[in-house]
């Protein structure tokens, strides 16, 4: 785990990500707020990608909590069996969307509590739904965040929570909006788990990973 960066050098970092992509979008397909909950929900432990082409179709027939109560399981089944755990991903999303209807009126709601309370969402799917619908600052880490931001001193934590906690109270205010995106497409693209891409990084000078390359 590297040493946190301080504030200075976190600016400069977060500067040269804002410089090459403004504003990063998450790569999950959606067509509304209810979409978005669904395609995450999916796609815990599969690619995006792969969750991408299943739901282009899916989507089309199904875009509400109503339409996909309608679907039934087996018909959502039938779209998405090409994703990891599909039986059970099918059982949470008819299960998520029977309580949208009943409790919130077919509407996605906009706090982490009542999201987190859905079933098949955890924090980090309700942390992407606030920051993606809702642009609130949230912070949703995965694996690509977790590895950058302990190689670099970015946001260094034993789990993932605290390398959440880490972005909320190190990177500056006006770089949070974008800050998990900035740092999921570095790990994604760039800093990934084997081979790390150093000669492409352009936070290179700044990145306090002890095996980089140049």
């Amino acid at each position: 785990m590297a040493k946190q960066l301080d504030y200075q050098t976190l600016r400069a970092v977060f500067a040269r990500f804002h410089e090459a992509e403004p504003e990063p979008k998450g790569e999950l397909e959606h067509v509304n707020a209810y979409t978005l909950v669904v395609a995450v929900a999916l796609s815990a432990q599969a690619t995006d990608a792969g969750v991408n082409k299943a739901t282009r179709e899916l989507f089309k027939v199904a875009d509400t909590p109503e339409k996909m109560l309608a679907l039934g399981e087996e018909g959502l089944i039938e779209h998405i069996k090409t994703i990891g755990l599909f039986r059970q991903k099918a059982k949470n999303v008819i299960k998520l969307s029977r309580i949208l209807v009943e409790e919130h009126g077919g509407e996605v709601p906009n706090s982490r509590a009542a999201l987190v309370a859905l079933p098949g969402v955890g924090r980090k799917t309700a942390n992407v739904v606030l920051n993606m619908w809702w642009r609130h600052p949230a912070q949703a880490v995965d694996t690509h965040i977790f590895r950058v931001g302990n190689r670099t001193g970015i946001a260094p934590g034993k789990d993932v929570e605290a390398v959440e906690r880490a972005i909320e109270d190190h990177v500056p205010a006006d770089y949070q909006l974008h800050a998990h995106h900035w740092l999921i497409l570095h790990g994604r693209y760039i800093c990934v788990a084997r081979k790390p891409k150093c000669a492409a990084c352009h936070i290179y000078e700044y990145c306090r990973y002890e095996d980089k390359t140049a």
